[in-house]
């Protein structure tokens, strides 16, 4: 029940600066606004190696297919181009295209379309704008009552489009890195408590907030007694919650179902981490898809593309008001200006400030 949460626009705003989401799930920004928590995936399959990987995806996606109209969300990567083999011949794939007037960047769409061909699967381009952002952000932000993730936008195009098109359910890879090794950056070395929280948390509050909060909890929790933290398990846990629920919360204010295979998974076994940290990421995923994609050369990881450092180039953050220290932005990279910018959004939409 609303009234029984506590409003706190303090540390809600801490909170979403450091993890995307509101931790302490009593507390709230507003006695009229309640954040929308989705419930996970519950009786997961466990994974011992590829084949029981493979067979968990095979079966859910296969099972899914046969009951639903579904499409799928194919990127350049190799999560999704896992999916696209088991779908029927003639599915609808939708990949995302960010377009920056006059600016070349990432663009996944030739790769998609090669999975695609390879699977006898149509294709079609989802283009994204700025515009967009500033159009669909507001509606998801009163679904969640709470600021959003950058990815939230694109999920939600791309779905109001698979709804248009006349399919109910809408297939992603998602969670595919978080469970099975594809953060090799963050994996790559053991984090100490302090390092680790300067290297996860998107921004620190403290260089933003007038009054910041520090909700180290999470961290807690995942700090072994060696005094470092269990990377994959926070990752696997924590961010494994957040992320899902920016997918869950696109695909239901969209009004299709989202299907998310590999989260319907989880790792029996402890992730390798020396076979990571020799170069090969995802080593289970690998596996699948070189098995499947003979000749296919594993394409490098890029996150799911947002051109932020382009679109945000000129925020330089909040003006003056009691929430943000001013023009707090103004040196900080595309993606954290995202969070300080879609925070503020949010604070305004509800007339926090």
């Amino acid at each position: 029940m609303l009234n029984k949460k506590e409003v706190d626009v303090n540390y809600c705003c801490s909170s979403f600066l450091m993890y995307r989401s509101i931790i302490n799930r009593n507390k709230c920004f507003k006695k009229d606004i309640s954040v929308k928590y989705y419930t996970l995936p519950t009786n997961r399959t466990k994974i011992n190696d590829s084949k029981d990987l493979y067979l968990a995806l095979k079966k859910q996606v296969e099972e899914v297919a046969k009951n639903k109209k579904v499409a799928l969300a194919l990127s350049g990567g190799i999560d999704s181009a896992i999916l696209a083999k088991f779908l029927p011949e003639g599915t609808m794939t939708y990949t995302f295209k960010c377009v920056v007037p006059g600016k070349k960047v990432i663009d996944e769409t030739e790769t998609a379309k090669k999975y695609a061909r390879e699977c006898n699967l149509k294709n079609k381009v989802i283009e994204i704008y700025w515009k967009d952002f500033e159009k669909l952000s507001p509606i998801l932000m009163k679904h969640k009552g709470a600021p959003i993730h950058s990815i939230e936008v694109q999920i939600y195009k791309a779905a109001l489009q698979a709804k248009k098109d006349g399919y109910d359910a809408l297939i992603f890879g998602e969670s595919a890195d978080c469970l099975y090794g594809g953060l090799s950056n963050i994996l790559s070395r053991d984090w100490t408590y302090d390092e680790f929280i300067e290297r996860y948390s998107f921004v620190i509050p403290s260089k933003v907030l007038k009054n910041p909060t520090l909700e180290l909890n999470p961290f807690k929790k995942y700090t072994k007694s060696d005094g470092n933290i269990d990377v994959h398990g926070f990752y696997s846990n924590v961010f494994f919650e957040e992320s899902t629920n920016s997918y869950y919360n696109a695909c239901n204010v969209a009004g299709i179902e989202c299907i998310l295979p590999y989260a319907n998974t989880i790792l029996n076994v402890p992730l390798n981490y020396e076979i990571i940290r020799s170069g090969k990421n995802k080593y289970l995923i690998r596996e699948i898809f070189e098995s499947l994609y003979n000749g296919f050369i594993i394409p490098p990881k890029t996150p799911m593309p947002r051109p932020m450092g382009e679109w945000l180039k000129d925020y330089k953050g909040p003006k003056e008001n009691d929430i943000f220290i001013e023009n707090c932005a103004e040196n900080l990279d595309g993606d954290s200006k995202w969070y300080i910018y879609i925070l503020e959004e949010f604070l305004k939409l509800n007339k926090i400030i």
